[in-house]
């Protein structure tokens, strides 16, 4: 099946072309570095990234294979219980229920990973549903590859711009554990560093902090930029969502971007037997141990409306 015309609705195509590589249109442009107002919160956002991936530039040199495994093992379990399983599918989109240990757990896994507080996280991920590849977007590839992939964390003026007031994300601010966390963010991920260092020497801040958080940056920022960009569309969402399974091996899942615009709500993204979703693999097991309840799937009969809306789109 082709993909959906790329270029957002009620947008003409501009002078600033496609993205490489693939159909879709810019048609907004926004200054990313020169020509716009650094607010001092941009400013603290550019120089913390910078910092973790100046850090991990010394992997090459401080390499041992302690290092490494523990850098594995801390990414996955910041990639699928902190990010993909605790931060997406179980709070900013109630697919499943977990015993509020279990997560503030997988939340606070979620803090380690420096991707911002769940409260933030969560806010802009809906209004990223609410408005998607709009110019409400917090983060579509209308304007361009670099603003929807890393440009948009530097421009707080832009989401100041665009909400006013973040009043979508009451559930988590009526809690004290994500207020709390919000409250003290910085020293977290701060305390961990200073705790891999205090164990592990120069070496293992290297790879655990250092190296897995910008691959984490990375992976994460990929569904958002690439998998608006390349792939293709199984489903009628109305946006430029993709599947995109390169995407998806790297994010235990996420990648399969398409499938999650048509079912926001799916515990499960890799709806088909071969569509690898390492983080429902990990739901099912704690469903199966009676951790995880409330798992929700898309019904046949959903699937067949999304289904047939995609053939009559191309009729």
């Amino acid at each position: 099946m082709r993909n959906m015309i790329e270029v957002s609705q009620g947008v003409k195509d501009s002078e600033y072309g496609k993205i490489l590589f693939s159909n879709v249109m810019v048609t907004r442009k926004r200054n990313l570095f020169m020509g716009r107002t650094w607010r001092t919160l941009d400013i603290k956002m550019a120089v913390g990234i910078l910092a973790v991936h100046l850090l991990a530039l010394f992997a090459p040199f401080t390499f041992t294979w302690g290092a490494f495994w523990a850098a594995f093992i801390n990414y996955v379990l910041r990639g699928i219980f902190g990010i993909t399983m605790s931060y997406h599918r179980n709070l900013a989109h109630h697919s499943l229920k977990l015993p509020k240990w279990l997560e503030y757990t997988f939340a606070y896994l979620g803090v380690l990973a420096l991707q911002r507080d769940p409260i933030y996280w969560v806010s802009m991920h809906r209004y990223h549903h609410q408005y998607v590849d709009s110019e409400k977007d917090p983060h579509s590839p209308i304007f361009g590859f670099w603003f929807s992939h890393m440009g948009w964390l530097f421009d707080s003026g832009y989401i100041l711009e665009k909400y006013q007031e973040r009043k979508n994300v009451e559930d988590l601010k009526n809690q004290a554990f994500y207020r709390f966390i919000k409250r003290t963010y910085l020293l977290h991920p701060f305390a961990f560093a200073v705790i891999v260092y205090i164990f592990g020497g120069f070496t293992y801040l290297v790879w655990v902090v250092g190296v897995v958080t910008a691959w984490g940056y990375h992976v994460t920022f990929l569904v958002n930029s690439a998998c608006h960009i390349w792939g293709n569309q199984v489903w009628n969402t109305g946006d430029l969502s993709k599947n995109n399974w390169w995407v998806a091996l790297v994010t235990f899942g996420e990648g399969w971007h398409n499938n999650h615009h048509a079912f926001e709500y799916s515990a499960r993204h890799g709806l088909e037997w071969w569509q690898i979703d390492f983080c429902w693999y990990m739901i099912r097991f704690l469903e199966a141990v009676g951790l995880a309840t409330n798992v929700k799937l898309p019904t046949d009969n959903h699937k067949l409306k999304k289904s047939l809306a995609s053939l009559n789109k191309f009729k």
